[in-house]
């Protein structure tokens, strides 16, 4: 299709769609529709334009949220590991160092405990400590859990399990948790017609709770934060990586990875130390826009802007 055409098809389907959403759409602070969902239409001259100026196929598109990331970035990734196993401080630690990267550290306070000065140091290299609960309970459907399973727990064990964990963990270590990770990506205490979803108590606790395991990202316009999606990268190579990144790049959102032990063998729950490398140089590179940070500091940027963006909505709901 010549320029001339491509520019009378783009512009025609974006006045199709103005048309298919109907009056009443929101603006940006730059003029531009942003309609009730917060995504922003982009003119057919606008997408053209950016076609034409050779900007790689992941910034196409002729819908963008009007959410933005900061500095001009395209998305976000966290990494994240979880139980605070010794490798994590041994090899994961070191590691990330190496390249000026911090990540989030999903703890249970036993483990903690056991090499509390090393954990202070991750601490304060500014890496997050996250709460990932004292006995980690899941469903007795794991055979590690039988004794300790959610369909015996009721909300008020859970949020003991939060409350107390959060406690240790400060005293250990002088921070306080901000973030949570579901032990088992599990989210519910009781059985049968007593299951109860304890989502709702990690929102009360938390700025954010982490998900496991997952298929995909979290659109930040609209994720829930107390249930994000996290993917597991255990074992798996940097072009599978790279795979998640694009696609999370190409919606413009913000992939969390989770993982668990850190090393070079081929095994279950590890993540492989070529990969973790690999990702931070990778999302390093100035020129792939990409933020590359803690769960909770992503998570603040989210927060603060969902809740901006609901006091628009709510002022232009009114006039």
């Amino acid at each position: 299709m010549d320029s001339v055409t491509r520019r009378n098809f783009l512009e025609t389907t974006v006045a199709i769609t103005a048309l298919a959403a109907g009056p009443g759409r929101a603006r940006a602070d730059d003029g531009s529709d942003v309609g009730a969902t917060g995504y922003r239409t982009r003119s057919g001259t606008e997408v053209s334009n950016m076609l034409e100026s050779g900007k790689p196929k992941v910034y196409e598109s002729t819908v963008r949220p009007g959410f933005t990331w900061p500095e001009g970035k395209r998305m976000a990734v966290s990494m994240s590991f979880d139980d605070a196993r010794p490798s994590q401080v041994d090899v994961a630690f070191p590691l990330l160092e190496d390249f000026g990267v911090k990540a989030t550290f999903y703890v249970c306070p036993d483990n903690l405990e056991k090499r509390v000065d090393d954990w202070r140091a991750v601490a304060s290299a500014g890496h997050e400590l996250g709460n990932h609960t004292v006995s980690h309970p899941c469903s007795g459907n794991f055979e590690f859990s039988r004794g300790n399973a959610l369909e015996s727990y009721t909300l008020d064990d859970m949020e003991k399990e939060m409350v107390e964990c959060n406690r240790r963990v400060e005293t250990a270590c002088g921070v306080v948790p901000a973030t949570f990770a579901y032990p088992c990506g599990n989210t519910f205490v009781g059985h049968g017609k007593k299951v109860r979803s304890y989502v709702p108590l990690v929102a009360k606790h938390f700025l954010a709770g982490r998900g496991f395991p997952s298929e995909w990202h979290n659109a930040p316009a609209v994720c829930d934060l107390a249930q994000l999606n996290g993917v597991s990268f255990d074992g798996l190579d940097f072009n599978t990586i790279l795979g998640l990144i694009d696609k999370a790049g190409a919606d413009g959102a913000w992939l969390v990875l989770a993982g668990h032990d850190a090393g070079d063998e081929d095994a279950r729950q590890v993540t492989r130390c070529d990969t973790l490398r690999a990702v931070c140089e990778y999302a390093l590179e100035p020129d792939h826009g990409i933020w590359l940070d803690t769960v909770a500091a992503v998570a603040k940027h989210l927060r603060d802007w969902q809740a901006e963006n609901k006091r628009q909505r709510k002022k232009t709901e009114t006039r």
